[in-house]
């Protein structure tokens, strides 16, 4: 028997969990489908990295009703410290900049998807389809045909609305007439938690090298995230050494502005690139997250970018159903990708052209690195405007970002 829902999530990963669990207090009827078990070692959602969570993004979690059981396992951001290694000039952000709390949080993202997964287990109108391999899409006039494959026998459901959170892997985006464009930066992040002989004292620090970016982002019990980008060549060899011989060259690379690097969490490798989409919408097909964009994680915001599109989605969807109208309208998919592109452009040029300008060693644009860094440094504006973007409070705002559920009048 063929299901049907209104709204049909492909991908149970972060982004589409926090949208079903947005919209678990709707008229709508929702479908998540994912193809690896949550409880699965190997769900990649949910394994030992940490996110950096951007003030937006906890803003949006408590909107969600999330943010309350994420909160004990979050560390605060309170001060970021960027510099490029040997070279002058730095720039320093400061939470009271804009009188916050914190620029952001650093969440494991086990922790993340368990509160994710225990509200959605509480949800009456949202069903787990897990795990299910979705293969088939074909949108009509009044709804989308999706198919899957499981181990038990096969399946399919119409939705109103199909809305692609699964980064792109099971080329669904494609079946929907969706080409994206991938540009690969020859660059692979080795990411791993590590403990530092000094406390961090809830700051994150950004240095840039000769062979990438490198983060140090606070965590809780004086560990940090540590997200270190290399050439690909590189990568094998750095995941292959035993862990007093990483950890030393991960000193030699950082400094000792943290101490002795004292140990060390599993290490793991992601290839990095940069991925665009021209319009995120089709026929009853809509796509968020990674699905949509992918980012250099130099900056720490591709999946604050794709938390933000949730929370657009999630605003538009609810007005839709309280008014009674076709979550898959060719009008609100097209509101949706002309609210979501300035923000989405933003990001990919901000993030692209750090990588950009800071991987070259043309000696003239050096220096003017090391003069723009103090610029930044010394103009309150110009820190503050840095501040608000990497905080995700550039442009205009949704009401999940404004921390307002979706049910109650402003």
């Amino acid at each position: 028997m063929t299901r049907e829902v209104d709204i049909a999530i492909v991908g149970g990963g972060l982004a589409g969990a926090s949208l079903a669990c947005a919209l678990r207090h709707t008229p709508l009827s929702v479908a998540v489908l994912e193809a690896v078990p949550f409880s699965s070692s190997s769900q990649p959602s949910y394994d030992d990295r940490a996110i950096a969570l951007a003030w937006a993004s906890r803003r949006i979690f408590e909107g969600i009703g999330a943010w309350q059981g994420m909160a004990p396992e979050a560390c605060a951001i309170e001060r970021i410290h960027i510099s490029h290694r040997g070279r002058f000039g730095a720039v320093r952000l400061d939470r009271d900049l804009l009188g916050a709390d914190a620029l952001g949080y650093v969440v494991e993202t086990r922790a993340i998807g368990r509160v994710l997964l225990e509200l959605l287990e509480q949800a009456a109108n949202v069903e787990l389809l897990c795990p299910v391999r979705p293969e088939r899409l074909a949108a009509g006039p009044r709804h989308a045909h999706l198919g899957w494959n499981a181990e038990d026998g096969a399946g399919e459901l119409n939705a109103r609305l199909v809305v692609l959170a699964d980064g792109g892997r099971s080329g669904l985006r494609e079946s929907a007439g969706l080409v994206a464009n991938a540009r690969r930066y020859g660059q692979t992040a080795v990411t791993t938690n590590v403990t530092t002989e000094l406390p961090h004292h809830h700051s994150a620090w950004e240095r840039f090298t000769p062979s990438g970016p490198l983060a140090l982002l606070p965590m809780n019990g004086n560990r940090s995230s540590l997200v270190w980008t290399m050439p690909d060549e590189q990568a094998p060899g750095m995941l292959a050494l035993e862990e007093a011989d990483f950890l030393a060259r991960l000193a030699q690379r950082f400094g000792d502005r943290v101490g002795s690097f004292l140990k060390c969490g599993t290490r793991n490798a992601y290839p990095l690139s940069i991925t665009t989409i021209e319009k995120p919408v089709s026929d009853r097909v809509v796509l968020v997250g990674n699905s949509a964009h992918t980012l250099h994680p130099v900056a720490g915001q591709g999946f604050n970018l794709g938390l933000r599109d949730v929370a657009q989605l999630a605003e538009l969807l609810h007005e839709a159903a309280l008014a009674g109208r076709d979550p898959g309208a060719p009008g609100l998919l097209a509101q949706y990708a002309a609210m979501r592109g300035p923000d989405t452009r933003r990001m990919e040029r901000f993030t692209d052209g750090l990588v950009r300008i800071f991987s070259s060693d043309f000696f003239p644009l050096a220096c003017a690195r090391g003069l723009g860094l103090v610029a930044v440094d010394l103009l309150p504006p110009l820190k503050r405007g840095l501040v608000r973007m990497t905080m995700g409070l550039a442009g205009r705002r949704s009401r999940l970002a404004l921390g307002l559920p979706l049910q109650e009048t402003p």
